[in-house]
């Protein structure tokens, strides 16, 4: 299926025509990660995120209890205009959904955090390759040994997703990368797996394999879906998200990236 604009993505997932990653979609417009959480660990929760910008950019916080956004696409709605959903309770993945419009509730604050996906258009414009792009598949993402800095009632690993590259685009990626810090900003590691506490490359925690072919060199960038880790170390009662590599299609331009946000 071919989109024109992210609202018309938002739309498609809105009416049940859209189930898919996102991965590739309307490459111009940035993408993010999603985290609900009950307003009583909503302040937990942001201050993580503060002690945390790598894996855990913020781009909007909802105000209590109102599903609709008013910055980074205005009007879309959370409760249907993603692909997917994940619901964990006490720690626990318990449900994948396709929208949450029976589980919202009134004291409910959404965050809606920056995504690698965003800088990839960044990537292909400059001939660096995109491997989950070019197989139709999901990024690979894995949990690492690198600790989350503790705010609160939250702590938990560091995500990673991984794009195979050669070791000079690798260096172009790094250069292109860094200035979008609102969506993780430069790779934090690149080379040996096992450094970070990735055992088997093939394995990912979340989304799936690619091949990292003679000559290339895994490279890692810090991921939004470090929250997800973090709801199953510090159990919250509820905290829904987004599936993994099943974004909100924003309406902000990678241009708008650039800035300070």
């Amino acid at each position: 299926m071919r989109f024109d604009s992210p609202r018309d993505v938002r739309h498609a997932c809105r009416m049940g025509k859209w189930s898919s990653v996102t991965a590739g979609l309307c490459g111009d417009y940035a993408q993010a990660n999603l985290a609900i959480l009950p307003a009583d660990w909503a302040f937990d929760f942001l201050r993580f995120c503060q002690a945390n910008p790598k894996p855990c950019p913020v781009l909007e916080v909802t105000d209590v209890g109102n599903p609709f956004l008013r910055l980074v696409a205005p009007g879309a709605d959370l409760r249907t205009d993603l692909p997917r959903y994940r619901v964990y309770r006490q720690g626990e993945l318990v449900d994948e959904v396709l929208d949450i419009a029976e589980l919202w509730q009134d004291d409910f604050v959404g965050f809606l955090i920056g995504c690698s996906f965003s800088f990839e258009a960044e990537l292909l414009a400059a001939n660096i390759p995109v491997r989950h792009i070019e197989l139709g598949c999901n990024v690979p993402m894995y949990r690492t040994n690198i600790p989350c800095r503790p705010a609160g009632r939250f702590q938990g690993p560091m995500v990673v997703s991984m794009r195979p590259m050669l070791a000079n685009q690798a260096i172009q990626a790094i250069e292109i990368t860094s200035r979008l810090r609102a969506v993780h900003g430069a790779p934090i590691h690149l080379g040996d797996p096992s450094l970070i506490g990735i055992s088997d490359l093939d394995k990912p925690d979340y989304g799936d394999p690619v091949p990292v072919r003679q000559g290339e060199i895994p490279v890692f960038w810090a991921c939004g879906v470090t929250p997800q880790a973090a709801a199953l170390a510090s159990k919250p009662p509820i905290m829904i998200t987004h599936a993994p590599g099943h974004m909100l299609v924003t309406d902000l331009s990678n241009v708008e990236l650039l800035k300070d946000w």
